[in-house]
């Protein structure tokens, strides 16, 4: 397992002010936000760091478009900041049983699609999607992604550009979430996954090189700390809504 992207809900300027564009740039992030997948419900504009990336989304009709509909509600609720956290599995049907198993909500693995130009073609993404239980605590959801085959993450890969690599950030090392941890979510995340340091005021999760703490706070907001070479960028910061990204 490991951390695939972030989903963040935005807001406007963050994809049209080029003042706030500017912003991203300045701490070593390469973003051209026109140049995301939308349609006439959402957009979403990318910031590829290595091989993660963050996916920010601003919904633009109440409909959403073809967007996850448990997220379009939320956003027209006002949710802004992270909304989702996907991690890369190797084998998403068997996650699923066992989240089945144990008791908690998740849907079944299916793939994006979602329709554009007045609904007369539909795309289909070569991934499929398990959306499992939002948290109790914090308001956002993890979910799971496994690509079609290998072809296809190559594929991919070759569309995640401009890319932080060429700026000496070389992807995302961890992730913070503060805010309460609930006797569910501690289940929820014991199950999802395998290394898990369970402690009173943080939960620590470890996955391939990298981490996700979950630690108790009254307040919420996000951490993203990425991996910089780079010392022209390292000890950065940006926030994007209550997210902060910090180049270590």
């Amino acid at each position: 397992m490991k951390i695939d992207h972030l989903v963040i809900n935005v807001n406007k300027e963050m994809q049209e002010n080029k003042e706030t564009i500017k912003n991203v740039h300045s701490i070593g992030l390469p973003y051209v936000p026109k140049w995301g997948k939308g349609t006439k419900g959402f957009k979403v504009s990318n910031i590829w760091i290595g091989k993660e990336y963050l996916e920010l989304v601003r919904v633009k009709t109440k409909d959403g478009g073809g967007w996850v509909q448990e997220w379009v509600q939320k956003y027209y609720a006002g949710h802004r900041g992270l909304i989702g956290l996907a991690i890369d599995v190797e084998n998403i049907d068997k996650v699923y049983e066992k989240m089945i198993e144990a008791g908690f909500e998740i849907t079944k693995p299916e793939s994006l699609q979602y329709k554009w130009f007045f609904n007369l073609f539909k795309k289909t993404m070569p991934w499929k999607n398990a959306y499992i239980q939002p948290m109790k605590g914090m308001p956002f959801q993890f979910f799971l992604q496994q690509m079609d085959d290998q072809k296809s993450r190559e594929y991919m890969e070759k569309y995640m550009y401009p890319n932080s690599l060429e700026q000496g950030i070389t992807g995302i090392d961890t992730v913070k979430l503060y805010g309460e941890i609930t006797n569910e979510d501690r289940d929820i995340i014991s199950c999802l996954f395998s290394d898990v340091t369970n402690e009173e005021e943080e939960l620590v999760i470890r996955l391939n090189n990298q981490m996700i703490h979950l630690i108790q706070s009254d307040e919420h907001f996000t951490e993203i700390i990425l991996d910089c070479k780079s010392e022209a960028h390292r000890e950065k910061k940006l926030n994007i809504e209550n997210v902060t990204l910090i180049n270590k």
